[in-house]
């Protein structure tokens, strides 16, 4: 993107605002946002009310703020609900209907599906908890989803939001509603507001 995604505006929020409050007003109780050392993105999720957790060594990718994350829950959570910071419109109520379903049927994955392509959010029930901490583990969390797949609900939704992924220009400026001739002008515009 060529900016921190998480200090980007969408809405009237920063991208990392938007996010805690989707997952808030989805259901979520402990909401923890993990961020690498950076004082710019350490102020901004500290402004969501977020528990802030940073991430001293992200260079193996996302397993290391999962797994953060996942030694932060309290002993009794059931689960984790993931969410990276650049699926902003992720519907409140697709988080609520992926809860619903883990609590019912304490599944190891919950994955919302539109149409025939997986999306975000992921609930991730305790029953990985240990596969994903595993330090030999490669290949990230992904690897483990593909493990499970068979054993996870994959909940249909009508919510485009789950595979609207803002990594680039273009798909930020898309979101906006701006032409994709005006993509680094969005991000310069996003990160000023």
């Amino acid at each position: 993107m060529g900016r921190p995604k998480a200090t980007l505006q969408i809405g009237g929020r920063t991208f990392v605002q938007a996010v805690v409050d989707l997952l808030r007003e989805g259901g979520c109780d402990d909401v923890v946002v993990v961020v690498p050392e950076d004082a710019h993105l350490e102020h901004a999720a500290a402004q969501t009310s977020a528990q802030l957790l940073v991430n001293p060594d992200p260079g193996d990718g996302p397993i290391t703020s999962l797994r953060l994350a996942i030694r932060s829950l309290p002993a009794q959570a059931q689960g984790v609900v993931y969410l990276p910071v650049d699926h902003p419109l992720v519907s409140p109520s697709t988080v609520s209907e992926i809860l619903s379903h883990a609590r019912a049927t304490c599944p190891p994955l919950v994955l919302p599906m539109l149409g025939d392509d997986r999306g975000h959010p992921s609930y991730m029930g305790r029953a990985l908890f240990d596969e994903l901490l595993d330090p030999a583990l490669e290949g990230g969390a992904r690897i483990v989803v593909h493990r499970y797949l068979g054993e996870a609900v994959l909940l249909p939704v009508d919510d485009s939001g789950v595979r609207q992924d803002l990594d680039t220009p273009e798909a930020y400026a898309a979101a906006l509603g701006l032409p994709t001739d005006a993509a680094q002008g969005s991000v310069a515009a996003g990160e000023a507001s």
